[in-house]
């Protein structure tokens, strides 16, 4: 085998990964969608689930979007080797081309504009307390999203305990969510002498802490990228060479 067949070999095998990837992403994407009553069902069958679990079913468009590239760029990538057909490679090409330029955009404006994410998180977050404080607890899906939220990352509030302070769940029922105690009755001084975070401390404490391995992972695709871009660019030129 020389070194176009084994670059088309390569090529075949890494998209057709994908492809099935993408498939079975966009089946279970799908699947949710349409038969959201019976995954309902079975979420609130598990023991001691929270009733917000249902809110998962909102992932499915998420999991169609990212399902359908997949299976888009698996088919080009697969079937423009095996048939050595140049506008699917091209057309893969510019599809991964795109891609990797959005991702280096979006890392620099990261870098360059710091400042006035920071700023923007700063609004949001003062949006974000709000909301708490006047919907958390009467309006079912904000609660649920926030509970999720807290349970996950094991923290309270956007900044701390003190985003609940006069709220309309804190003045209605004279207790601060569970999450934001160790124990089982959250009172103000609990509440108070609790060191569980704010949400936002602790996502960027997660962040920080996988700084390494986000870095890594975001490398690793970089690296794939790159490969991809420059194997169907090779394919594409040995084609055409022999037309």
């Amino acid at each position: 085998m020389g070194c176009f067949g084994f670059l088309k070999t390569m090529m075949f095998i890494f998209n057709g990964i994908i492809f099935l990837a993408g498939a079975a992403i966009l089946g279970v994407g799908i699947w949710v969608k349409v038969d959201s009553g019976s995954v309902l069902g079975l979420l609130q069958k598990i023991p001691e689930a929270p009733g917000q679990l249902g809110q998962v079913l909102n992932v499915g468009y998420l999991l169609i979007a990212v399902g359908a590239v997949l299976l888009i760029l698996g088919f080009l990538g697969c079937f423009g080797a095996v048939r050595e057909s140049r506008c699917m490679l091209l057309l893969f090409f510019i599809i991964i081309l795109i891609v990797f330029i959005a991702e280096v955009a979006g890392a620099i404006v990261l870098l360059v504009f710091k400042p006035v994410a920071e700023t923007l998180i700063n609004q949001l977050g003062d949006e974000a307390v709000k909301g708490i404080r006047k919907d958390y607890g009467k309006n079912a899906d904000l609660t649920g999203l926030w509970n999720t939220t807290m349970t996950g990352l094991k923290c309270c509030g956007f900044n701390n305990y003190t985003d609940f302070t006069n709220s309309y769940f804190v003045n209605d029922t004279k207790v601060y969510p569970n999450q934001c105690c160790s124990g089982f009755s959250c009172n103000a001084n609990a509440a108070m002498n609790s060191t569980i975070p704010g949400c936002f401390p602790a996502l960027k404490k997660l962040v920080d802490d996988n700084a390494v391995v986000i870095i890594a992972v975001a490398l690793g695709i970089a690296a794939l990228e790159l490969a991809a871009m420059i194997v169907s660019m090779i394919l594409y030129c040995k084609i055409g060479s022999k037309a």
